[in-house]
């Protein structure tokens, strides 16, 4: 798995990858949240507003929602004490998370989580242009929408993406260099998980250095 956080893409396998990209992410959250330019936050209320808006609803993301919940924590902000979270639940339609998000614009979040794929991503970044964004997407953010390029994302919105399939490309570039008189690849791929986009990928690095696939 690769994490994309803040412009950047670190390899990553394992558990350890998504407790280092939820640390992450909580960092990224916190940091966004407090730094970003004074004038932007010249109105926020006393107590920094946390906004969390999802595409789902609570009782599947619970578990999830508490790991937000504990990043927080773990990060030096507790809900209740030092942070308020204004969650917002689209109960599974796309459709409310315009309203939803704007709402949350309206109560002057200093940071919106965009969580549960892009769609609440794109919502919150349709609804302000000034409020920080951290999303959580498992599909490719540029792709998506989401930003403008992985190591510029530019304007206010930044996250989290696992990217694997990308990388099938670096990977075959990588043999080639460790083994440059190889002709012929095998290419092993799930194919219940993005299958079609991976195989291409490789696809077309295989023929641009004219190494054959199997």
């Amino acid at each position: 798995m690769v994490s994309y956080f803040l412009g950047r893409v670190t390899p990553m396998e394992g558990p350890v990858a998504i407790n280092i990209a939820k640390r992450r992410f909580i960092a990224g959250l916190a940091g966004t949240a407090f730094t970003w330019p004074l004038a932007a936050r010249a109105q926020q209320p006393a107590m920094p507003v946390v906004g969390f808006l999802n595409s789902v609803s609570p009782v599947p993301f619970a578990r999830f929602a508490a790991a937000f919940v504990q990043g927080l924590r773990e990060a030096g902000f507790v809900e209740g004490q030092n942070v308020t979270i204004e969650y917002r639940w689209a109960e599974g339609r796309t459709d409310r998370l315009p309203a939803l998000a704007a709402d949350l614009v309206s109560r002057r979040v200093a940071v919106i989580a965009a969580t549960g794929g892009p769609p609440s991503g794109l919502a919150a970044k349709a609804a302000t242009s000034s409020i920080p964004i951290v999303f959580v997407s498992g599909a490719d953010p540029v792709k998506a929408g989401l930003v403008a390029s992985l190591n510029r994302p530019e304007g206010n919105v930044t996250g989290v993406s696992p990217l694997s399939s990308s990388l099938g490309s670096k990977r075959l570039e990588l043999l080639h260099s460790l083994v440059p008189k190889a002709a012929v690849i095998g290419v092993l791929v799930n194919p219940n998980y993005d299958a079609e986009v991976q195989v291409g990928e490789v696809q077309a690095a295989a023929d641009a250095i004219g190494i054959k696939l199997r």
